[in-house]
């Protein structure tokens, strides 16, 4: 490791939605002042609010009464503008080594000024927080509802791009570029409906975009918001910035539109209701929790990552979220994955457990005996190289080597020894989903069973026409079932979902280590009885039990769910009574073991506790393999499914009779 340049601390700037209800509002203001409070007196810290207008708070203004500087919510302003109007044009233009522009009267200052209108904008926006706390403490407690309200036919005038992008520029202009980790914490809590990025007029009989008209290109502002937003993103990713989302609405508040935006910045994000549901408060205070070494926040950014290999190979590109150097290199595959054409990629926030994807071109034919293709003795070799500033100012470097040797096409026991199927089946995952998102009448399900059928074909045991014969080794035996439940997942199926919902799965699968990600694509569940201690079951509807409770870990949200004999005896209090104290650990025990999943996880899940025959029981059933249905009743079960959906084991037999054929 080796000590960076000139530096500047982690700066976070606060970025709120003031169109909410005022019970809100309160909760969103509770949940700032936690954070600050946990925050080391060195980080810089910035403010900006958001409802009809952009309100841009200077927290380095000296005078008796606080400074706001505003924008027209309306309007779509350019970078350079954004600067010029706060000031901040001479010293972003030193940066760059360009001749500073004259200065403008910035919009909303004094005509007199102030004491501190001639400091730099690191010292009049974002500011130590060990020189701010009273005034960004006094500017959050008094934060109060937009004063410009909607009417009762219209959605509040809500301009979210319009201040994502005077945020970007702010902090353009007063954090040098990669000299440090500056993070934009935009708190949302509905669709916005006024100037850049807009998701949906203000009028109510409008409704917000749905999968539907996505598909029939029926959404009027979809592209042009997109655009916005990735506009946006090449802006943060070129001064090494991120965007945080937490979104907090009941309505789609546009995260399909700036996914880009967060996720090729390697932000963030975080959805539920409202801003008073814990999940709220609980994920962005763990954002800030979890010291790293000697009492520093976990946190690293201005990260880069190169990618060198063997010449007989090439890099298809990076699934993740990561973005393209743009880098000219003689090891860039013609054929493009994800964040391809190059070798190098930089992530502006990097986490300890931030996983990227990097997918590889065969381009040399080897022979049997390992040669051919320029290979060292049948030996190919691919190297990671990871640069990265850790907040405390040093720039680290580390440095990944690993090699193999080729194997003869043939030889099917060699290839396949060192498969790990829940590695692929997280692959498949982002493969998909990036397909579903670059191609049109990509047909997700058909493409996963092919691929399915060519490798059981490929790799299986079996006698020509005859499905009873199959069989596949122990290193892919999990794998079709993996597939089973990824095709009836929330990222193939995305009837049910908003796009917001679609966007926001997506974003966590392509950031996340392969064990949470496998969660996410075939849950687990264990059960709880008197007959002995917590056992993982089957993913089956034939595990459902009158005398059992059932624990689903499925990443997004985690189920409790009770028997019908568990639930009576629940009901009717037996817990309460000294005699039934074996009852009352039984009914501690998942819900113990819940709140351990939720402590450990971040975003922190959704809990459902519910009953059998309960309305809430849906989101366990919604993950079950649906043995027994309303046409195919089991002895074996407790439950039936009302589906048309296949079940695992015709799902099975089907790719055993497809995978032998001649």
């Amino acid at each position: 490791m080796a000590r960076g340049g000139a530096t500047s601390p982690p700066a976070f700037v606060f970025v709120v939605d003031t169109c909410v209800p005022e019970d809100e509002l309160s909760a969103c203001k509770v949940a700032i002042q936690q954070v600050l409070a946990t925050l080391p007196d060195y980080t810089l810290v910035g403010l900006v609010t958001f409802g009809t207008h952009v309100h841009v708070h200077e927290l380095g203004f000296g005078g008796d009464c606080p400074r706001v500087y505003v924008f027209r919510g309306s309007k779509e302003y350019t970078p350079a503008a954004i600067q010029d109007q706060l000031g901040l044009a001479s010293a972003a233009a030193q940066r760059r080594g360009a001749p500073p522009s004259p200065s403008k009267h910035p919009i909303g200052a004094a005509a007199g000024g102030g004491p501190n209108v001639n400091l730099p904008g690191g010292g009049r926006f974002i500011l130590p927080l060990s020189e701010c706390e009273f005034v960004i403490g006094q500017a959050v407690e008094e934060l109060q509802r937009d004063a410009f309200p909607a009417v009762s036919e219209h959605r509040p005038a809500r301009c979210t791009g319009t201040a994502v992008a005077v945020t970007t520029a702010l902090m353009g202009g007063c954090l040098p570029a990669g000299s440090g980790s500056g993070r934009m914490l935009l708190m949302v809590g509905g669709p916005c409906t006024e100037g850049g990025g807009k998701v949906v007029d203000k009028e109510l009989t409008e409704p917000i975009r749905s999968h539907k008209d996505l598909n029939k290109d029926a959404a009027p502002h979809y592209r042009k918001a997109r655009k916005f937003y990735d506009t946006i993103a090449q802006q943060l990713v070129a001064q090494s910035h991120s965007l945080d989302v937490y979104a907090c609405s009941l309505d789609q508040v546009g995260m399909s539109e700036m996914k880009n935006a967060a996720e090729l910045t390697g932000g963030i994000c975080v959805q539920t209701d409202t801003y008073t549901n814990p999940i709220f408060k609980d994920s962005l205070r763990r954002a800030f929790a979890g010291p790293g070494e000697e009492g520093h926040l976990n946190l690293a950014s201005n990260c880069t990552m190169e990618v060198h290999c063997s010449r007989d190979m090439k890099i298809s590109g990076v699934l993740g979220p990561a973005s393209s150097l743009d880098r000219k290199s003689p090891l860039a595959s013609d054929q493009v994955v994800g964040a391809g054409g190059t070798n190098a990629w930089k992530i502006c926030t990097l986490s300890p457990t931030t996983t990227l994807c990097t997918l590889f071109d065969i381009v040399a034919q080897h022979k049997p005996d390992g040669t051919g293709g320029g290979g060292n003795a049948g030996q190919f070799y691919i190297q990671f190289v990871t640069r990265y500033q850790h907040e405390t100012g040093v720039a680290r470097c580390r440095v990944t080597t690993i090699t193999r040797r080729w194997v003869d096409g043939s030889n099917l026991a060699d290839l396949i020894q060192g498969f790990d199927q829940e590695a692929a089946a997280v692959l498949m995952a982002r493969l998909a989903s990036w397909k579903m998102e670059s191609e049109e009448d990509f047909d997700a399900t058909r493409w996963l069973d092919r691929s399915l059928i060519r490798l059981s074909a490929r790799f299986g045991d079996y006698r020509k026409d005859d499905p009873d014969s199959f069989q596949l080794r122990p290193q892919l035996s999990y794998f079709p079932q993996f597939m089973f439940n990824f095709r009836r997942s929330q990222f193939i199926q995305v009837f049910g979902n908003s796009p917001d919902e679609t966007a926001y799965s997506r974003i966590i699968l392509n950031r996340e280590t392969v064990s949470e990600g496998m969660v996410m694509l075939q849950p687990t569940m264990y059960a709880y009885s008197f007959n002995g201690t917590p056992e993982p079951v089957l993913l089956d509807v034939s595990s459902i039990s009158p005398d059992r409770i059932l624990l689903l870990d499925a990443y997004f949200y985690v189920v409790i769910f009770h028997g019908q004999t568990i639930a009576q005896w629940r009901k009717a209090g037996y817990q309460d009574q000294p005699e039934h104290a074996a009852f009352k650990a039984l009914l501690e025990g998942p819900r113990a073991e819940a709140e351990a999943i939720m402590k450990r996880r971040f975003p922190v899940p959704r809990l459902t506790d519910c009953d059998q025959n309960g309305s809430q029981a849906r989101f366990l059933l919604a993950k079950l393999n649906p043995s027994a249905t309303y046409n195919s009743a089991s002895v074996m079960s407790a439950e039936v499914i009302m589906t048309d959906d296949v079940s695992l084991q015709v799902f099975t037999e089907h790719l055993k009779k497809l995978a032998v054929q001649s």
